[in-house]
């Protein structure tokens, strides 16, 4: 009968031990981890005020671009010559837009890309730290689980906090 007892401890020892070694499995989305850094608000402060005087100028040439489209539309009764010269002004607006709109896109691709370049190790440094701290042997994305029968650690806001004290 003692021996029953004591495997009957043993089982149920084990069985709450199970949920301890699903422990071992936690949720981690290292991109919101990232993009909520300290780093990562400053990087899109400063791209924010480089980029201004263009962001300003192509607002403020699609606001013209839509006024000239609506004056082209209702302008049926307009001579050619000025049908023409408002056709021209719209062409050449429409480029300059278009062409604020790649450049833009462009210096936000570089930015992005020199943040993560600065940001990748001290990403891995901070995933490294809680690894180790919750001895976590399996680490996914959120979009990376299907199914779980547990609620998974979600160690996403403590790596952004480590980030944020490694800059």
């Amino acid at each position: 009968m003692r021996k029953f007892s004591a495997i009957l401890c043993l089982g149920l020892f084990g069985a709450l031990a199970l949920p301890a070694q699903a422990a071992d499995v936690a949720v981690l989305d290292w991109r919101q981890a990232l993009l909520t850094s300290d780093a990562a608000q400053r990087s899109m402060e400063q791209m924010e005020s480089r980029l201004s005087g263009q962001q300003q100028e192509a607002q403020s040439l699609g606001q013209e671009l839509q006024q000239l489209q609506q004056r082209l539309q209702q302008g049926g009764s307009l001579p050619d010559a000025e049908r023409q010269a408002l056709l021209q002004e719209f062409q050449q607006k429409g480029s300059r837009f278009e062409q604020l709109r790649q450049q833009i896109f462009e210096e936000q691709m570089r930015s992005e890309q020199a943040f993560l370049r600065e940001a990748e190790p001290k990403l891995e440094r901070a995933v490294e730290q809680v690894i180790q701290r919750h001895g976590v042997q399996v680490l996914v994305e959120p979009q990376g689980v299907l199914h779980s029968e547990i609620d998974l650690p979600n160690l996403t806001r403590e790596v952004t906090e480590i980030l944020n004290s490694l800059n």
